[in-house]
């Protein structure tokens, strides 16, 4: 990528608002480091994508800053505390100015609290699907596809589908009405997945309202596997997340 930025004079790096893409920013920042005559042709900006009509994005000039220094050793700080085996180094990053990268402390915020809850066990996006189900929001496109609705940035379509899964297709589910062929078919058949979503009504169990109200812990009682950055969770292996307000 440094050898394809050579024959050019500037190279601006355009980035979205949302969380992947500020990620996305951040590695590639850390990569162009150790390229210092590609970094002294960087410029970059932040654009909200979702705000812009096509046919009037090449027109449009938003705000374009050099990448510095500053930048740089921001971004790798990032990247490498995301990458690490504990959310730790993430965490700790918030109490660092990070005004460098002004979208980054909102990023890792967003991160930070879809780690499992100290009181439920479930992330930002799943107690937000509880909430939404629990309200009568019970077919897939409404969730996976109504971003105001959802109010959480993170994950895309598919793996709100997962998470999902999740939910529904544990020993003790929080979620019922999924279509039962999600449990065997591949995470690659996107079509017939995409289906199965279509059919489901989804209410929830006992269970899960019970998780909704902070009165049951849902990886007490489901496994937990999957990955945050560097951070492989596990029922033995579960960091949480636990915001708290300290009074004077």
């Amino acid at each position: 990528m440094a050898e394809f930025c050579q024959h050019y004079e500037r190279v601006e790096l355009w980035f979205d608002t949302q969380p992947n893409a500020q990620l996305q920013l951040v590695w590639l920042l850390d990569y162009f480091r150790s390229y210092p005559e590609t970094v002294a042709k960087l410029k970059f900006c932040l654009v909200d994508l979702a705000m812009i009509e096509l046919e009037r994005l090449g027109k449009w000039r938003p705000p374009i800053v050099d990448v510095t220094e500053k930048e740089l050793e921001t971004a790798s700080a990032a990247w490498q505390a995301y990458r690490a085996p504990t959310p730790e180094a993430c965490f700790d990053l918030l109490g660092q100015d990070l005004s460098a990268l002004p979208l980054l402390r909102p990023v890792l915020i967003d991160l930070l609290e879809e780690l499992p809850s100290s009181s439920t066990g479930l992330g930002a996006t799943e107690m937000r699907m509880l909430e939404l189900i629990a309200r009568g929001y019970s077919l897939t496109n409404a969730l996976f596809h109504l971003r105001q609705l959802r109010q959480t940035r993170i994950f895309g379509e598919w793996e709100y589908g997962y998470l999902l899964d999740g939910l529904a297709f544990g020993p003790r589910p929080a979620v019922t009405g999924l279509d039962e062929q999600l449990r065997t078919l591949s995470r690659e058949n996107l079509r017939d997945r995409h289906g199965a979503y279509l059919r489901s009504e989804l209410s929830l169990t006992e269970f899960g309202k019970a998780v909704l109200a902070h009165k049951e812990d849902f990886s007490r009682h489901n496994p937990i596997d999957r990955w945050w950055g560097g951070t492989h969770l596990t029922n033995d292996n579960l960091w949480r997340w636990n915001p708290a307000l300290v009074k004077p």
